[in-house]
């Protein structure tokens, strides 16, 4: 059965289970009735950070302009365009074998296309969620329910995965940002 896990939650994910490497890293919302006019294009991405926590280069951002790490070790499935539909709206697959050494963390985040120029922002998504999945048999492992936090905020840190003694964690962090995806990339040293 799942972990679900509270805002600052940490849950060790491979020391209970020393064969795990292939992860689904799912993340789903809906929006509230909205009447601006313009669809809600929600973004998944994940941020490869080294102790420091920031990226060593513009390719550990994996999103939809950059769909796989060169690595192999995270890989985002595609953007979806409008939330649409049952399930994860935007999915990526982690393979922690692959993850390069000096890579401490992986944080996963969510922002909102061109949220300003469509007056959007979290205050009108509910239900968004993210879990994690073993990739070899689809078992949910953990799920973190991010509430209804969040108001003027465009982009928001949803969780990571972090080594620790030799094994991945997974933390749920759920904080929100300003400046979309913009102050995101600054944050994580990416060159935007």
């Amino acid at each position: 059965m799942a972990v679900s896990l509270m805002k600052g939650q940490k849950v060790d994910l491979t020391k209970g289970n020393p064969g795990l490497s292939k992860l689904i890293i799912g993340l789903g919302w809906d929006v509230n009735q909205y009447d601006g006019g313009a669809d809600f294009d929600l973004d998944a991405a994940a941020f490869l950070l080294d102790a420091s926590g920031k990226v060593t280069s513009d390719a550990d951002f994996v999103f939809y302009n950059n769909l796989k790490h060169a690595s192999g070790s995270v890989e985002h499935t595609g953007d979806n365009l409008t939330g649409e539909g049952e399930g994860d709206d935007e999915v990526l697959k982690v393979d922690l074998s692959k993850v390069p050494a000096n890579i401490s963390k992986i944080d996963f985040t969510v922002t909102i296309y061109d949220a300003e120029t469509r007056m959007q922002n979290f205050g009108q998504v509910s239900n968004a969620y993210i879990h994690v999945l073993d990739e070899t048999n689809g078992v949910e492992l953990l799920r973190f329910d991010l509430g209804e936090d969040f108001s003027v905020e465009t982009a928001i840190v949803v969780g990571e995965l972090y080594r620790h003694n030799g094994e991945w964690k997974f933390n749920a962090i759920g904080s929100g940002f300003a400046g979309g995806l913009y102050a995101l990339g600054k944050n994580f040293g990416v060159n935007v």
